[in-house]
């Protein structure tokens, strides 16, 4: 189970608790449920606060009904358990993934990894028609991505609040490239002047924007090394002992949930945020993937190498709803 089939089935059983008549009928069932990884000294291993949303209408204490939605969602399929903690906090603990279900279904998506029914990965050109050069950028971004999750473009960008670049960073696609250029305009909420500086030139770790398309670069030499040494990539089975994979794995894993939430917010940074923690434990993964010494390609490797593909094919989407591309080499 995803965080995003999770927060859909957080909505499914708002519902049944209205049908069955456990929450009174007036209760509004929303859309989307908030859910986000549990924070440092929490419980489990995601948290929604929606008991607190859902309490106003229903006219009773926000634990009362998260004790009400706790047996629904702990019955569903892909969740240990759930734990009701302070006022109503709602906690879950996910039943382990299968890390090789998880890269076949990365493999099947390809870049649309993460995307909702209908909703798709596009760099067709989009945006707000003579506009401002970082207005157009912004737009553009949000625009792929709400489409990514279904929802209208159009409608999403609409009335978005977008401060210019700056006058004294001038033409700062001619400055810095149009990839970097794009990435510090929506590295930062729409409503903030993005930062230039020559950052965005340097070209090792030190630059996020370096990271994330090196990741991908890193993927690409991973696939032909691999290649060259006579295997390819195999979903498999990669235990969280592995250094790096419990990282990557749960990168992956929240994806959708911060795909829908970029979308949700209007917000592209949140996006660029969550490719630097991808790509970032991609980088620490990176060392486990190939052979060692007089080792000889296994099972192992291959799941490996299949996990870092998956990565690779992730960050790419990713960039793409950015506006930014993901080149095999850097």
């Amino acid at each position: 189970m995803t965080p995003v089939d999770l927060s859909r089935s957080v909505v499914r059983a708002l519902r049944r608790a209205v049908e069955d008549g456990e929450l009174p009928a007036g209760v509004v069932v929303p859309e989307r449920v908030v859910v986000e990884r549990t924070r440092p000294g929490g419980v489990g291993d995601y948290a929604s606060p929606v008991a607190f949303g859902v309490a106003k209408g229903a006219g009773v204490a926000p634990r009362v009904v998260a004790e009400l939605l706790a047996p629904r969602l702990a019955a569903a399929s892909g969740i240990d358990r759930v734990e009701v903690t302070g006022a109503g906090f709602l906690n879950f603990v996910l039943a382990a993934s299968p890390v090789g279900e998880l890269v076949r279904g990365i493999r099947a998506g390809g870049a649309s990894y993460g995307c909702a029914p209908g909703g798709r990965v596009a760099p067709e050109p989009v945006g707000v028609p003579g506009a401002a050069l970082r207005e157009r950028v912004v737009c553009a971004a949000v625009q792929r991505i709400a489409r990514s999750q279904g929802a209208e473009g159009e409608r999403a960008a609409a009335a978005l609040r977008v401060a210019p670049v700056a006058k004294r960073d001038g033409d700062v696609v001619a400055a810095y490239g149009a990839g970097a250029a794009v990435w510090a305009m929506v590295g930062v909420p729409a409503a903030e002047t993005p930062v230039f500086s020559a950052a965005l030139l340097v070209q090792d770790e030190s630059s996020e924007f370096f990271r994330v398309r090196y990741a991908h670069d890193r993927v690409r030499a991973l696939t032909r090394n691999a290649e060259w040494l006579g295997f390819s990539g195999d979903p498999g089975d990669v235990p969280g002992d592995v250094p790096g994979a419990d990282a990557l794995l749960g990168a992956l894993l929240d994806h959708p949930l911060v795909l829908e939430a970029a979308a949700h917010h209007r917000a592209p940074e949140r996006l660029a945020r969550q490719l630097v923690v991808l790509a970032d434990a991609l980088l620490d993964f990176q060392y486990q993937v190939l052979p060692k010494g007089d080792e000889k390609p296994s099972a192992a490797h291959r799941a490996r190498l299949a996990l870092a593909e998956a990565a690779g094919t992730v960050l790419a989407g990713g960039l793409t709803l950015l506006g930014i591309d993901a080149p095999d080499h850097l």
